[in-house]
This record gives C-alpha cells, structure tokens and sequence, in this order.
C-alpha cells in the first residue's frame, strides 16, 4: 500500500514582515469530509504498514496483560466514617469505586465506571468526590476526550442520580461543609478555566451563583480544600504568577478573601494548621521557602518564616495535619520527606540511586499516619503507611507483577551527560543485568517544570527482556533540579532543552550503552516537541522515534489566540507577536524546519478530539515529512478518531497501543 499523500494548498501567513507559506492549513478543517478521510486513510497505511508485526504485537499484548493482577483492590483510605478504595475486575476496562464502614467489611459500590461507560467510545471520570455527610456523590465525566466536563451527583442512600447535571465545565468539585452546596469551574470558548461557580443541591444550574470571574486570559483558575476542610480555596495561576482567594467551607455563602495579589512572577500555595496559613512562596526565595501567617489575617505583611530558602534544594509541597507538618523537597533530582512535629524535623530515608515518591490518599487531618507512595524503575509501586510520631513505616500493598519477575536480575543506575555548555544533565537506566551495547528507549519531556520521575513500569519489561535498555533523560525545561532548571529551558532558552537531549544521547553512544542504530526516542505533547526539533537538528543520531500527540507547530498555534492554551503559554514559550520572541521559536518549531534530507523511522499518534494539542498538528507535521524527506524509513500516523489527549481510555486499549509502540520499535531497530 502506497501512503496517503496530502494534497497542498498554499495558505501565507505574514507577520514581522516574514512571509510563510503553510500548504496543509486545510487540514485544521475537522468538520472537512476531506480531513476525516485523509486521517483514516493514514490509519490505514498505518494498519498495513504493521501487519507484519500482527502476531507480535497479539504477543506483547498477552505478555503485558499477564503481569497485570487483573482482580485487584487498592488499599482503602479512610475518610470520615467509611473507608474508601478501588478496585478492578477481570474483562473489565474501568475501576469500580467502593467503601465500607470502618469497623465493618461490608462493602457499598458507590460508582462503577462500566456501567457508565456502556456504549461510549471514550470515557474518564476526573472527579469523585462524596459529601461531607457522605450521603451524596459528585463525580464528573468526559465522553469525548475533548476535556470538556459534565457534573452529576448521586444519591447513596438510594442510588439514583439526582436532577442534578452541570455541563460544559473543567470538572473539578469542591463540597461546602453544609452537605448541600459545591463549588465548581467553567470554561471560556478557548476552554481555560475561568469562572467558579457556587451550585445549591436542588436548584437549577441556571440559578448557580457566580463567586469569582478571571477575565486575564493568562491566567487559569482551579479549587481546592484545605487539609483541615476548614477553608475552600480559589487558586488563580499562570504559568509564573499566583494568587489565593479562601472562604470558610462552613459558610459557603461567604464572600471569598484575597491572601496576598498577584505580582509578576510570584508564585505561592496555601495550607491550613489550627490558627495559621502555611504559605510555600517563592518571595525573595527562588526554589522556594515556607511562610506562616494568621488566619484572620493572611497578608504578605504578616508572614513569618517557617523554613528558609536554600538555593540547592526545592522545597516541592507540604502536607498539614493536626499535630504534623509533611514536608516534600527536591535535591539533586531526588525527592525527600521530612515530618516537622513542634518544630523538630526527621527525614524519610530512601536508598536507591534514581526513584519517585509521593504523597497519596492522605484525606484525614486529624492522625498520626501519613501515607505515601513509592517507586524506582525496578521496584513496583508501593504504598506506606508511616507513623509519624513513631518513625515506623509500614508496607500495604506492592503492585503485583504476575510470571515471576525478580527484581534482582535488573540493573537501575542514574549517570550524568554533559551538555554543550558544560551543565551536567541527569540521566537514569534500567536493563537487564548484562546487557551491554544495546538497543535502547531513550525518553524525554522537559517543559513546564514537569518532573519525569523513575518509576516502574511492568508493560516495559516486555522490552527490558528483549535486550533494551530503557533510559530518561531529566533535561532542562523540566524541574528535577530546582526552578532554576525550569527557566533555562523555556521562552528564549528553550534550545537548551534539545541540546541537552541530544547531549544525553551522544553520551549514552560514547559510554557504549547503545549504537546509533539501535538508539530510539520517545516523548508526548511537549516531549513530541522535543522530538521533532531533535529529529530536525540531528537525524542522524537516531534510529526510530515516538511522538506521542507533538506539539509541532509551535509557531502557527502560538499565533492563533482562539485556540485552547495559547494565550496561557506566552509565558513558557514567549509570545510570538513579539518579534524577537517570533524569530526564535521559528528557529525550532519543528514543523517550520522540516527539510529535504534523511530522517528516522517514525510513529506519530494524535487524537481527533484533543483540546491541547489538536489533532492537525501531528497531522500536518506527518504530511510535510512525508513530501519533504529523502530517505525511504517508515513514516505513520495512527489518529484516534473517538479521543483526545491522552488517547484510548480504557486500561485493554490503552494496552494495544503499548503493544503497537513496542511492535514498532523491534520493527526499526537493529538488535
């Protein structure tokens, strides 16, 4: 089967007195019979293209599924008087959500996704949340993958939903403390949060109250609840500014108060602790420090330090409690917990060289056990439970990975490349014991001040068993080391994150873990990014890549405003209405560098639905490729037509496109 060739139609687009001429602007018409056919002819070739691989990747499906304890059960969490958990059941795509009371074993389905997902091509439930009375249940769901929310509430006592029903929202809920009054978010047409909204059980949403409007199109607005549940907090946020707004859960009515107003590049968080606000700002305090201040009067003037700043180590988030404070910080990559008990600090200990640790299911405030999860890239995730007065931590569940894997016979190290301006980048592996000089997974992100963590992942050893090694590079644009890592690689320094990759891709070759022909790379959204300003830079040094719904043409959707994010991501990217900020992400867009020359193999997904990067992005890049490159290297573009973002979302489809990821990879690489 010959690939699909898009037709080109010149569209010129002229700014800074720079004229370009973009050939498959048409394909952003998502209504164009034209379009829908062209991506299912793609889907097509890509079916055809693979077909050899059928019976692998049915292999790779079954390996992957059989380490998969099918029938499980998360560890129950307490809130309030039932402990809540999930579990899952064999032949079924979704989670069943269950509690029961605490001194009893009888169980209460309170939601089961399956029976909500029946005849749905796509289905994601984003919040679940039980009242305070815990008689009543909030949840939100997404049919379409476009991340647009519906709000239903249900009656525990009896079952039913309730008339109830909000449309066309972020998704996210928030309980009042009166059993009867929630809080939520809608969106504008560029689909950023912008409104919150108070909703009374009973009355229609037509007679919602409106509580606080964001009218600067940078910034975003979200909701949350202090640890305690005493307070409901407003969180406005851009991509480097903050500002907090609280009112009491108790009084939902409540006009809501401002903590401190936002100043340019101010960022801070808020919990609550008996009389006090803990505040974790970055205030004179780059990686930041934490603060406290009275309740009854939170203003910046009034804050007193609690932990000062210091410039190696980011102080990440905290946990309040009753009588604890848990507190999550980064150094050199790594995350630590420390428990402040009246102001004496002990630290949770972890030994092995690269892993992830985070904060989990921690619901009650008034107790001496906080609960955590942790990870590395060849220990399954597990689940603590850690006594904070005593110092004792106690192991409640491992993920069971079925056909007895050993960790023992796997390799995990955490090694260091050195960039083109001499910046030491953090890279971590995992192989088999053994293996040398092989194919490798080299994985990247950096943006946003995202962390890429090393966890483990059991689909990955159906590759670690086939002789790869798989590898994450922490570069620049993510935060693994401190904020300052973050801003060296975004708006006029965003290049250092592609060196960086590719400066971990040389020094992997060099200290002979892989060979360039057996070297491939992966990423998604902005990691697609990265993969296509590297393949422009150097396709030479890679053998195959993954890019995973890229965010390619940076240029063209950094122009349109209308679009969802955009306007919200001047600050990571700059704003290319400014010329000098336009000139430079015209130097890596990588759908704007296309050239005739040779590239790797190469697998591009998208998802027709997807409200963050659309779906013509990948879809364009893929055409321009294919009329522009030289080499005779596979080239697809699988497009799910029923998702988004995040593509399939059922946990047995989300299986096949591992299985086909992997297919690919063993396709295009030399072993």
């Amino acid at each position: 089967m010959n690939p699909p060739i898009a037709k080109q139609v010149p569209h010129e687009v002229s700014i800074h007195g720079d004229v370009r001429v973009d050939p498959y602007f048409w394909l952003r018409e998502k209504s164009s019979a034209e379009v829908i056919a062209y991506l299912e002819s793609e889907n097509q070739y890509t079916e055809a293209v693979m077909a050899d691989t059928k019976a692998l990747q049915d292999t790779l499906y079954s390996e992957i599924l059989g380490r998969i304890q099918e029938t499980d059960m998360a560890v129950p969490a307490r809130r309030g008087p039932y402990l809540y958990y999930t579990r899952t059941e064999e032949g079924k795509q979704y989670t069943i959500h269950c509690r029961k009371p605490v001194a009893s074993e009888t169980e209460e389905v309170v939601l089961d996704e399956n029976e909500l997902a029946q005849g749905e091509k796509y289905f994601r439930l984003e919040a679940l949340r039980p009242s305070t009375g815990h008689n009543l249940l909030a949840y939100s769901l997404d049919t379409e993958g476009d991340e647009d929310y519906t709000i239903f509430v249900k009656d525990l006592t009896t079952g039913a939903r309730l008339p109830d029903q909000i449309s066309g929202n972020q998704g996210s809920i928030i309980w009042a403390n009166d059993n009867g009054t929630f809080f939520y978010v809608t969106l504008d047409s560029a689909k950023r949060p912008e409104k919150v909204w108070r909703h009374k059980l009973g009355s229609p949403s037509s007679a919602d109250e409106l509580v606080f409007h964001e009218c600067d199109e940078r910034f975003f607005v979200s909701i949350s609840k202090t640890r305690s549940g005493r307070f409901v907090l407003i969180d406005v946020h851009s991509k480097d500014t903050t500002e907090v707004y609280y009112a009491a859960a108790d009084r939902p009515g409540d006009t809501f108060q401002l903590i401190d107003p936002r100043r340019k590049e101010h960022q801070y968080w808020v919990q609550d602790q008996g009389d006090q606000f803990f505040i974790r700002t970055n205030d004179e305090a780059k990686n930041f420090r934490l603060m406290s201040a009275p309740v009854e009067s939170p203003g910046r003037a009034n804050w007193s330090e609690v932990i000062a700043h210091r410039p190696e180590v980011k102080l990440e988030g905290i946990d309040t409690f009753e009588d604890f404070l848990a507190i999550y910080e980064r150094e050199n990559g790594l995350m630590r917990i420390r428990i402040s008990e009246s102001g004496v600090i002990h630290d949770v200990t972890f030994d092995e060289p690269a892993y992830a640790v985070s904060s989990t299911d921690n619901f009650e405030y008034s107790t001496d056990t906080l609960r955590f999860r942790y990870t590395s890239l060849v220990t399954p995730l597990s689940v603590f439970d850690y006594d904070m007065r005593a110092r004792t931590r106690e192991l409640r569940k491992q993920e069971p990975v079925l056909g007895g894997y050993d960790a023992a016979q796997y390799q995990s190290e955490r090694i260091f490349a050195t960039a083109e301006d001499g910046t030491r980048v953090p890279v971590s592996l995992v192989y088999r014991k053994g293996v040398t000089n092989a194919p490798m997974l080299l994985y990247g992100y950096g943006s946003y001040g995202i962390n890429m963590e090393a966890s483990f992942v059991s689909s990955r050893l159906s590759l670690l068993d086939r002789g790869f090694i798989y590898a994450i590079a922490n570069i620049r644009g993510g935060a693994e080391l401190g904020e300052p890592w973050h801003d060296q690689g975004k708006m006029m320094q965003k290049r250092n994150t592609f060196t960086d990759f590719m400066a971990a891709a040389e020094h992997l070759i060099a200290q002979g873990y892989t060979a360039g022909d057996k070297l491939a790379i992966m990423g998604g959204s902005a990691g697609g990014l990265l993969m296509g300003a590297v393949l422009n830079m150097r396709p030479d040094l890679f053998a195959a890549a993954i890019a995973k719904v890229p965010f390619v043409d940076v240029l063209n959707t950094m122009l349109d405003a209308s679009l969802p994010l955009t306007v919200t991501e001047y600050d990571e990217w700059g704003d290319p209405n400014q010329e000098e900020a336009y000139r430079y992400i015209k130097s890596y867009s990588p759908y704007d560098n296309v050239q005739k020359k040779a590239y790797p193999n190469l697998l591009i997904t998208a998802g027709l639905n997807d409200p963050r990067v659309q779906y013509w992005e990948p879809a364009k890049w893929a055409a321009k490729l294919r009329a522009d490159k030289t080499d005779s290297n596979i080239l697809l573009l699988k497009t799910n037509m029923g998702a988004g973002h995040f593509g399939a979302s059922g946990r047995y489809e989300r299986i096949k496109e591992t299985a086909l990821d992997y297919a690919f990879l063993l396709k295009t690489i030399s072993r």
